[in-house]
């Protein structure tokens, strides 16, 4: 926050001359809470009788208004005053029942509560070298460039890559600024998504985040671990997250690409493969709205992410107009979006019957409204 200088004209009797006072500066605000909601209906060309977007895990259902989430949230920043953090969040709605689950494992025990934590962890920020924070419990994913909550992305419908890698972990990460530009972060969690239970082994992973300037962020996300019931090294995941980020005015652009592989402990030990990317960019004319535009494409070669041997290619066009009202903020979207999938058991839902085919349009009507707040 910047500081403000409070300039008082005093009056002084030996000849009238004015002072100026500094204020003190106030001081940032360590505290922070917040509440959202958000409804939407989104139209498929498909009309599947059903009402399923199938292989999502969030804007699951189609054809009819859903609650997509709800949820409050409070934070505490870590500071050298204020060492302790936190965050707790409590959540719900359709986006909140299918996510962090896994195509190939079976689900943890308790995952219908733990499902309706978003962000639960204590952070410490150690008073050695620059600063070592450390964080445990549920906390945001270090891979991806997309949120679980859409009014945190560019566009509603996230990207498949979203949904197919972590929205949360549960573990614990450290991370370390070795300048102002460089910070690593190592974890270990539980699994690839955290609320399946493929073995009893930690999975661990690291991440270099580097900002060249002002308008230009990488980051580099690796993981690595046991996915599946047997847990010899041959089997392991390998995960890779690359994110190019550029902000520039009214822009903003992205580039992110994926790339993991394990063999699977089945008879000839094939190796199932996912890869691809998207390139998201978005155009900011005024504040109060904005328009974005995403191509992705992704390859499951045997169907470990999205459970069935897949290429998809999508499009999507968003418009978001933006409605702040004292603390509360109204977030409006109209999206547009195209799926393609091609492979043996892949396609959408269609029709009374729910048969399949190999591409849809959809269209979306989605309002968010959210209320956000700060104490010292």
């Amino acid at each position: 926050m910047k500081a403000t200088v409070l300039v008082s004209a005093l009056l002084l009797t030996s000849g009238g001359a004015a002072q100026t006072t500094p204020s003190t500066p106030a001081p940032a605000p360590l505290w922070s809470y917040g509440a959202f909601t958000d409804v939407a209906y989104l139209y498929d060309s498909n009309h599947p009788d059903n009402n399923l977007y199938r292989f999502r895990s969030t804007t699951a259902y189609v054809d009819e208004p859903v609650l997509d989430m709800a949820a409050g949230w409070v934070h505490k920043d870590t500071t050298e005053k204020s060492r302790w953090g936190m965050d707790f969040t409590l959540q719900a709605g359709k986006d909140s029942e299918a996510f962090g689950l896994s195509a190939t494992a079976p689900n943890l025990r308790g995952y219908r509560w733990l499902r309706h934590l978003g962000p639960t962890d204590v952070s410490y920020l150690a008073p050695v070298g620059n600063g070592f924070t450390v964080q445990g419990g549920i906390f945001s994913s270090l891979i991806g460039y997309e949120s679980l909550y859409a009014k945190d992305n560019l566009t509603y419908i996230r990207a498949w890559g979203a949904d197919y890698t972590p929205y949360l972990m549960v573990g614990v990460n450290v991370s370390y600024p070795f300048t102002r530009k460089l910070t690593a972060t190592v974890y270990v969690i539980n699994a690839y998504a955290h609320l399946s239970n493929p073995n009893s082994d930690p999975t661990t992973g690291g991440q270099v985040a580097y900002r060249v300037n002002d308008r230009l962020n990488l980051k580099e996300t690796v993981l690595y671990g046991p996915q599946q019931s047997n847990t010899a090294l041959e089997f392991w995941r390998f995960f890779s997250d690359s994110i190019a980020e550029r902000k520039t005015g009214h822009w903003t652009a992205a580039f992110e690409y994926q790339a993991g592989e394990e063999k699977i402990a089945e008879p000839g030990t094939p190796r199932g493969v996912w890869t691809g990317g998207m390139i998201p960019v978005r155009w900011t004319p005024y504040k109060s709205w904005s328009v974005t535009v995403r191509p992705e494409a992704w390859w499951d070669s045997r169907g470990r992410w999205t459970g069935t041997p897949q290429t998809l290619k999508s499009f999507t066009a968003d418009f978001e107009y933006r409605v702040p009202y004292h603390a509360f903020n109204g977030i409006l979207r109209l999206e547009y979006r195209y799926d393609n999938a091609q492979g043996t058991g892949a396609g959408f839902y269609y029709g009374a019957a729910n048969q399949l085919r190999p591409s849809h349009n959809v269209l979306a009507f989605a309002l968010i409204v959210t209320l956000e707040g700060s104490h010292p």
